[in-house]
């Protein structure tokens, strides 16, 4: 029996990463940095790895796409792309979180951080008491003498889109719920309270 073949994209921090896993072995995997850009990069990069490899997308078992939190223009940008993939090839998209990924191969009790900008981080504890579910808070309340792994602390033990084809192997068979971007606050950007929104027939 064929190993199963899964790509792994990730937009969710400034970088489109993709990567190919078959069984263990990562076939493929790239990552750019790039601060905007990914809705009109990532599938061409996607196509690009894909076409180097001479593998058709429709020998893909799933797809694993990074959730956040991050960037909300860029969760928004992947999750969309692996539901559409997804739903064309009628295979499983499996979204993964960053903390997971940033975590996987790390055995020790840990903070997984991601930067949220304004001297506040997302973070999530695992064999700790503390932030044992994702939370935002400034770096002064992560607890000293717990390593981080990830944004003011380690760098994780695999590459973003290595990590999340890795779990979304692993999870693939029993996801059955699409993925959805994981915010844990509110936009930014909101519209102006003194401005109806305005509706297009």
């Amino acid at each position: 029996m064929t190993a199963p073949l899964i790509l792994a994209i990730d937009t969710a921090a400034a970088h489109c990463a993709v990567a190919v896993l078959r069984g263990e072995q990562i076939l493929a995997s790239a990552t750019e940095p790039m601060a905007k850009g990914q809705a009109e990069r990532l599938l061409t990069l996607v196509a690009e790895v894909m076409e180097e490899l001479d593998l058709p997308m429709s020998e893909l078992d799933a797809i694993g796409v990074g959730i956040g939190p991050g960037n909300f223009t860029g969760i928004r940008i992947a999750v969309s792309a692996a539901r559409g993939l997804a739903l064309a090839l009628d295979i499983p998209a499996v979204g993964v979180n960053a903390f997971d990924a940033a975590r996987l191969g790390a055995d020790t009790p840990c903070f997984c951080t991601v930067d949220a900008r304004r001297d506040m981080v997302f973070v999530q504890g695992f064999g700790t008491d503390a932030f044992t579910t994702p939370a935002l808070v400034t770096l002064a309340d992560l607890p000293a003498g717990v390593p981080l792994i990830g944004a003011f602390g380690a760098t994780a033990p695999h590459p973003v889109a290595e990590a999340i084809a890795r779990l979304t192997a692993a999870r693939f068979r029993g996801t059955r719920t699409p993925p959805a971007p994981l915010y844990l606050r509110p936009a930014d950007a909101a519209p102006a309270r003194d401005t109806p929104p305005q509706i297009v027939p």
